[in-house]
């Protein structure tokens, strides 16, 4: 398609960003700040021209890469399809907003935050291009350690446990991953995942490799009851960690599901499917029910996530259209107002030292600015009409209807439960009696902090009134998908 390896330059420019800081050390940290700048914004540029170069009506992976790297065993094969280029948009465009919002909220150590979150990128984003298993395990775990190191370096007063805590809950649950790809590649002998699409994997053993992989995903996602380490690392993590955790980190798990689980594992999919309705309902309704008691609103937003992650479990495995589509265009919104809900609690905290809900109210009389876009974003994360959080609930909603009536009624019961967390939430910080004399001290936002705002509520309400620009890039992706999916169900049972 092109002979210019743009998967390869996408991946990897962060990392030469990070090189290059590495190699130009200076007393300040500006020289860092000017290079992470620039690499982040040309990646996100780059990002822009494969989204611009990518054909939504071709059905297959393109601007394929294939280098041989362990001869013989395992290939450097990259490629992308409507499923993994938005998700590669959306972290070179997190990316940059992570490293201006952490200019003036990291005092330490600033050259060392800023090549962890371009490392980061570099992992985040070979996820999504990764065609060959071992390569995807690479990248995906590689990822710990940048955020182990952002989380328990410049991380709260808790930073230590919360790293432990993420590191090894998700890494617990892809060592089971590891041990299924070994298996996979001792049955096909082959770690390409498109020729394992072709061979497809014996029934007898989808179920056991389906929950190998499971393992794994469930904790990134995070689904319940594997939840409880993520608002552990919220609250203890800076602002552009939470951003980028709750934007990027919790995707890739959603991605896995549609790339891993139903594309390799039809029968598995299908015969699990009760029990991933089960847990996403729950994860749905309980945490929505204890964000409604939390006074920190980084545990709140939380929660949230967890919830949201609840949504788009229960869209993808509904292997309709809707709900796919609504899946992954949850993913996405989500992606876009988590990040801003997080930047707004951080434009609080760097004003206030604090996160207790109970220290605000009277928000609105002190900051009109912030207050405005607080208020978009609260509405959009209970997914009111004409902002990204509805057309994706919507989706999910309508697949799950058509795939079991009494999933999705329970699931709209979580929607009023989102609005009421959500609702209570801005009427005590920003409505209200002003209780805290620091309130009336408080300085609008900034120039850097208005921008970067106002340009997330600019997507959170234009995707919002036009979803095609999401839904065209996924629709022949997704058909492809669940076409393949019903096809290898088929075949698999027809050999039983």
């Amino acid at each position: 398609m092109m002979n210019f390896p743009i998967l390869s330059s996408v991946i990897f420019l962060p990392l030469l960003g990070a090189l290059f800081i590495i190699i130009f050390k200076s007393k300040n940290s500006a020289s860092a700040v000017y290079i992470s700048l620039f690499t982040s914004f040309a990646n996100f540029f780059l990002s822009l021209f494969l989204w611009w170069s990518f054909d939504p009506l071709f059905n297959g992976f393109q601007f394929l890469e294939e280098k041989n790297w362990i001869s013989g065993y395992i290939k450097f094969k990259l490629g992308i399809d409507g499923i993994s280029v938005l998700f590669i948009v959306l972290t070179a465009f997190i990316a940059p907003i992570c490293i201006i919002s952490c200019i003036n909220s990291i005092k330490n150590r600033l050259r060392e935050f800023l090549i962890a979150i371009l490392v980061l990128e570099t992992f985040m984003i070979g996820v999504f291009c990764s065609l060959d298993l071992v390569i995807f395990y690479l990248f995906f775990e590689a990822g710990l350690i940048p955020m182990f190191l952002i989380i328990g370096i410049w991380g709260g007063k808790r930073r230590v446990y919360s790293a432990y805590k993420f590191f090894l809950y998700t890494l617990l649950g892809s060592v089971l991953m590891l041990v299924a790809i070994i298996a996979i590649y001792t049955l096909t002998g082959t770690t390409d995942v498109t020729q394992i699409y072709e061979i497809k994997i014996p029934i007898q053993y989808q179920n056991i490799l389906w929950l190998a992989f499971f393992s794994s995903f469930a904790v990134k996602m995070p689904m319940w009851p594997v939840h409880t380490w993520l608002p552990d690392a919220h609250v203890e993590a800076p602002t552009a960690g939470s951003v980028i955790l709750a934007a990027i980190l919790l995707k890739m798990a959603g991605y896995g599901f549609l790339r891993f689980s139903i594309g390799m594992f039809p029968h598995g999919s299908e015969y699990f499917t009760p029990f991933i309705f089960t847990l996403s309902l729950i994860a749905i309704l309980y945490t929505s029910l204890v964000a409604l008691m939390q006074d920190d609103m980084k545990k709140l937003i939380a929660y949230s996530s967890v919830a949201h992650m609840g949504y788009v479990t229960l869209g993808i495995f509904t292997f309709t259209k809707q709900g796919i589509e609504g899946g992954m265009f949850q993913m996405i919104s989500h992606g876009i107002i988590s990040a801003a809900l997080f930047l707004c609690v951080g434009v609080l905290y760097d004003r206030m030292h604090t996160r207790d809900i109970r220290s605000y109210g009277g928000v609105v009389n002190y900051l009109p600015k912030f207050s405005l876009i607080f208020i978009i974003f609260t509405l959009a994360s209970l997914g009111l009409p004409g902002t990204t959080g509805f057309v994706g609930e919507f989706l999910v909603l309508v697949g799950t209807f058509t795939k079991n009536y009494l999933a999705a009624i329970l699931a709209t019961i979580g929607v009023v439960l989102g609005a009421a967390y959500m609702l209570w939430l801005a009427k005590r910080v920003i409505f209200g009696k002003v209780t805290n004399e620091s309130v009336t001290k408080l300085s609008d936002v900034n120039k850097s902090e208005l921008a970067i705002l106002t340009i997330l509520a600019l997507l959170t309400i234009g995707l919002g009134f036009y979803p095609n620009l999401i839904l065209n890039t996924v629709d022949t992706s997704v058909n492809s998908l669940i076409s393949d999916y019903q096809n290898n169900l088929a075949s698999v049972k027809g050999k039983l």
